[in-house]
């Protein structure tokens, strides 16, 4: 398991999400976005917005994807 943090993929916090795999972390950092702006938190909406554009526009978004995908493997295990 690795942790990464919201700050770490794009988001404006700290708050740490755990996972086996990038993927793992990023649908975890997915649903905290719509967590936080669901709850009113204005903080997270731009990164909430970025977010949906990659699922979206998913070839668009292959540079970020690889770039979270390669510095996922550079942690170390917790």
């Amino acid at each position: 398991m690795k942790t990464m943090t919201c700050r770490q993929l794009g988001g404006p916090c700290e708050l740490g999400h755990r996972g086996a795999t990038a993927d793992e972390v990023i649908q975890a950092q997915d649903g905290h976005l719509k967590e936080a702006v669901k709850a009113g938190d204005e903080t997270h909406r731009e990164a909430r917005q970025e977010m949906k554009f990659r699922w979206l526009h998913p070839k668009q978004s292959l540079g970020w994807y690889h770039d979270t995908k390669a510095a996922f493997a550079a942690l170390p295990e917790d």
